[in-house]
């Protein structure tokens, strides 16, 4: 059987102090079907029939951490395939570098804690792959381009 394909539009959402923001699953999360519950994540969901891809970010990223954002520029495509209910997925996730444009982070009931961390010591936290290679990715253009 064919895997169900979607693809995921994530954020890495760096504020004015060069801090990324990473979300913590929320053990609720289990019940739609995921299996990260306590592991950190970044922002980002599945894209809906017929939303474009911006509106899709900007629209997961409000509701999972309240903020709106600027996006900028893909930095990672990544892939993953869980089984989520007993069904293969397969998931292509599209890494942008964003800039809040609002502060005051609220969380929805996926997540139950979330944190800006220096990207560079990332490795410190327990990201989910790939989302920790975009972070990898975010910082290797940050020093590329200082």
């Amino acid at each position: 059987m064919k895997p169900v394909l979607h693809i995921a539009p994530k954020a890495i959402i760096v504020n004015a102090k060069g801090q990324v923001l990473i979300l913590r699953e929320a053990p609720v999360a289990k019940h739609r079907g995921n299996t990260k519950t306590g592991c950190y994540q970044l922002p980002g969901g599945k894209l809906e029939p017929g939303e474009t891809f911006e509106d899709c970010l900007r629209r997961e990223v409000l509701e999972e951490t309240g903020l709106h954002i600027e996006p900028g520029e893909p930095l990672l495509v990544g892939e993953w395939r869980p089984v989520v209910r007993g069904a293969q997925q397969q998931i292509v996730g599209v890494f942008v570098a964003a800039k809040p444009t609002s502060e005051a982070v609220r969380l929805s009931s996926e997540h139950d804690a979330y944190l800006w961390i220096d990207p560079a010591k990332r490795a410190g936290h327990d990201i989910i792959p790939p989302d920790c290679d975009a972070i990898d990715a975010y910082v290797a253009k940050a020093y590329i381009e200082t």
